[in-house]
């Protein structure tokens, strides 16, 4: 079973609603799952309703144990202490988060491996830290994936895994190969030392069957199209894609037949509804009258979107991954909706 599950997806797609919703899905019956945030947008923080994350993992919520139960826990309250509950009984498992900061991951890999300490905050107050990780954005990949691959394979003293599972807000389809695969770049140019060491440990994660990249899309040409060429392309690297989640789905509002109908305009399909709604005859200038042509509009215009889903459907389909399907959520995403979004996810699953 994937223990570093990365999501990725085109902008727009909702990829951080999905990855938060993933991280509440993974952490059930008791389990523990990191959730990390590796652009600094703060994205998981407005989702959970919370302060800003810091550098240092955070437990930001509770997942339910069963249907029904749920709790939320303030961002600075690690200890579990009072949880406001959602509903239900007090069960689950535990989401925490880490924004990751590339400067303060700097410091952290030069104390590892080099125990700088004093001399490494000395570097950072003269801008030195802030100069490597910006002239060099592929070192600046090396820390943050680096950093979540530390969290997978960290233990407690009794050799237990600390997480169950750690998600990955990773950065959108475009350069999620690039990002995770720096690691064997840097590996290949350094050949010996602790960078070298580093980089091959992190690879090893990342390349392995711990790790699975899922993709968010919608069912729309451009999104379905980044989806299938970053497939293509974490597959050529040897990187594990796990599953296509299509998100904000709506649902048909026409059954096949009245879509043929709208398809084709067909006037006295229209009339006839109409009537039989109680709205009058078709005669010219009655009330149906004056309503079909809109609502033909309208009809045509839902029929050709629930064609060219069905289309993009196909298309996803055919790239032979597991898919899982999140609805429009109208009112938008609140902490109530992240957790409705959970539910749906583990009802599909496993993921």
């Amino acid at each position: 079973m994937s223990r570093l599950h990365v999501v990725s997806g085109k902008g727009g797609t909702g990829k951080t609603t999905v990855a938060a919703a993933l991280a509440l899905a993974l952490a059930t019956e008791g389990r523990r799952t990191l959730l990390v945030e590796v652009e600094g947008r703060q994205g998981i923080a407005q989702l959970f309703e919370t302060e800003a994350l810091p550098y240092e993992e955070r437990k930001i919520a509770v997942a339910p144990a069963s249907e029904g139960a749920a709790l939320r826990v303030s961002a600075g309250n690690e200890s579990g202490g009072e949880a406001s509950r959602v509903g239900g009984r007090r069960a689950g498992g535990e989401v925490h988060a880490l924004a990751i900061d590339a400067e303060r991951a700097l410091l952290d890999y030069l104390q590892m491996f080099y125990k700088l300490g004093s001399a490494g905050r000395a570097l950072k107050k003269l801008g030195a830290i802030d100069f490597a990780t910006t002239i060099a954005p592929g070192l600046r990949d090396v820390l943050l994936t680096g950093k979540a691959c530390e969290a997978v394979r960290r233990k407690d003293k009794n050799g237990r895994f600390v997480y169950d599972a750690v998600v990955m807000d990773a950065p959108p389809t475009g350069r999620i190969t690039r990002f995770l695969n720096v690691n064997d770049e840097v590996a290949g140019l350094a050949k010996i030392g602790p960078i070298h060491n580093q980089a091959q440990a992190v690879m090893r994660v990342l390349k392995s069957p711990e790790t699975a990249v899922h993709l968010v899309t919608l069912l729309e040409e451009m999104p379905v199209q980044e989806t299938a060429d970053g497939v293509e392309e974490l597959r050529a690297a040897g990187i594990p894609v796990g599953g296509i989640v299509i998100n904000m789905t709506r649902p048909a509002l026409l059954d096949n037949g009245d879509l043929d109908i709208a398809a084709r305009g067909a006037r006295a399909g229209v009339a006839k509804a109409l009537s039989q709604a109680g709205l009058g005859g078709a005669r010219r200038g009655g009330l149906a009258d004056r309503l079909i042509d809109p609502l033909l509009e309208q009809a045509r215009e839902h029929a050709e979107r629930v064609e060219l889903e069905r289309a993009e459907h196909a298309e996803l389909t055919a790239i032979g991954l597991p898919t899982y399907e999140l609805e429009l959520l109208p009112e938008g995403v609140d902490l109530a909706g992240l957790y409705h979004l959970a539910r749906d996810l583990r009802k599909q699953g496993p993921i």
